[in-house]
């Protein structure tokens, strides 16, 4: 997979204020008039984000780092204070000069779960990650690999849901960030990745409901909103190339900033 090799690490501290806007929305218990508060309240302190899930969380397609390079940057332009943890590393070593948080927990060709001939991020992978990094937000966006590789697509949303259910009871004071796919530029796959996106919403709602911390994060309207998203926003038929993952880290710092530090 794509990436630059191990090492490095850093959180993003103060910085020139600016705003990048985002094609996407988030919706849930995120917003700035909350009491809910995940991160450590020290402007000095940094919150601790765990990015799970596949090849795209991975970072695949890109120069190194994915969304998380464009998601820290934007933490640093805007003063906010976060770093990135997880089992795996890679990404550049420093952005706008200061040193990149280069882990993650991003499994390239990864499933929701795991069965005959694929791998999944449910159990021991999400269950040791919380367990040993202690995450105050969780930004998950996984799925592709399962409509993808037609793992018992109509059944993904309800093993979506029992993932979503085991994090927000392993880490019960964190932020959950559920992220739609984004398109798989396939004419006759994607319909089945807007069919998976369209059951996110009310699986997050209900969790919502029952008091968990958990926001939906519309990753796929960000990215059609380029109509040519295929030509200028995609390495291949499932990644995105660098101008992509520029889209997906400003859809995910959009949906936590008001949470984050500073």
């Amino acid at each position: 997979m794509g990436g630059a090799p191990p090492g490095g690490g850093g959180s993003v501290s103060a910085g020139a204020s600016s705003q990048a806007g985002t094609g996407g929305g988030a919706s849930g218990s995120a917003g700035a008039g909350n009491a809910f508060s995940p991160c450590p309240t020290a402007a000095t302190s940094p919150c601790a984000v765990l990015p799970l899930g596949d090849s795209i969380t991975e970072g695949y397609g890109s120069s190194g780092g994915g969304y998380r390079v464009e998601l820290f940057r934007q933490a640093i332009q805007n003063g906010k204070n976060l770093t990135f943890v997880g089992s795996l590393q890679n990404g550049p070593n420093t952005v706008e000069n200061q040193a990149f948080p280069k882990k993650h927990e991003g499994h390239g060709g990864y499933t929701i779960d795991t069965g005959t001939g694929h791998s999944g991020i449910s159990g021991s992978i999400t269950d040791q990650a919380i367990a040993n990094y202690h995450p105050n937000i969780v930004l998950l966006m996984i799925g592709t690999n399962d409509v993808n590789g037609n793992v018992d697509v109509a059944a993904a949303p309800a093993r979506l849901g029992k993932l979503i259910d085991d994090i927000t009871t392993r880490a019960p004071n964190s932020l959950l960030v559920v992220a739609t796919i984004i398109p798989i530029a396939n004419d006759g796959t994607n319909p089945k990745v807007q069919t998976y996106n369209a059951a996110l919403p009310a699986l997050v709602s209900a969790r919502t409901a029952a008091g968990k911390h958990v926001v939906l994060l519309d990753n796929y309207a960000a990215f059609t909103k380029d109509p040519s998203y295929r030509t200028k926003l995609m390495s291949d038929y499932l990644h995105p190339n660098d101008a992509g993952y520029v889209v997906l880290g400003r859809a995910m710092f959009e949906a936590i900033r008001a949470l984050l530090p500073s």
